[in-house]
């Protein structure tokens, strides 16, 4: 048991029991829900909840929110469900902190909290706007696609790839 423990208070999980796990969860989301495992979806439906409060009944005339009614969801509960989790990973690892702007951007953009923020806004609407064109964000794409054999998916993930690659190459130079 004190190695589990020790295994969870470890910083730097094994890529391969992670990797594990998430296959297994991705099975069960397919067995319980007979939907795959994804997030962005949460996220438009949370747009059309808000456009719901302000706009009123006009957010169900629409295309999408006809297919994807909003609503709190399971993919919602997903969404914080990662967010807890996360947090928790980080509190039992002792690794928890709040920090405006994390050493390494500062070491290689500077510490203007202003140009952090405004790069974690474009970055959003970025990965927003680009989940919704692609229809599917990177869990979506890279770990149920990929798993169905989905074509598209194999393509997205390889972008995914090169893509961090190349953000990797811009913050660690």
């Amino acid at each position: 048991m004190s190695t589990v423990i020790d295994a969870l208070r470890d910083p730097s999980w094994s890529p391969y029991v992670v990797g594990a796990g998430i296959g297994v969860l991705s099975w069960l989301t397919f067995l319980f829900s007979d939907h795959p495992l994804g997030i962005s979806t949460a996220f438009a439906k949370t747009a059309g909840m808000i456009e719901k409060a302000v706009r009123g009944p006009k957010v169900s005339k629409k295309l999408y929110y006809q297919e994807n009614q909003p609503g709190i969801d399971w993919g919602w509960m997903l969404v914080i469900g990662v967010f807890i989790g996360a947090l928790v990973s980080a509190w039992i690892s002792g690794r928890f902190r709040l920090e405006w702007v994390p050493s390494m951007w500062e070491e290689a953009f500077g510490a203007n909290i202003f140009v952090r923020l405004a790069a974690a806004v474009a970055g959003g609407i970025c990965v927003g706007f680009g989940a919704r064109w692609g229809n599917g964000c990177t869990s979506g794409h890279g770990i149920s696609g990929t798993m169905q054999l989905v074509l598209g998916s194999w393509l997205s993930a390889a972008c995914f790839f090169i893509g961090g690659v190349g953000i990797a190459m811009l913050m660690y130079r």
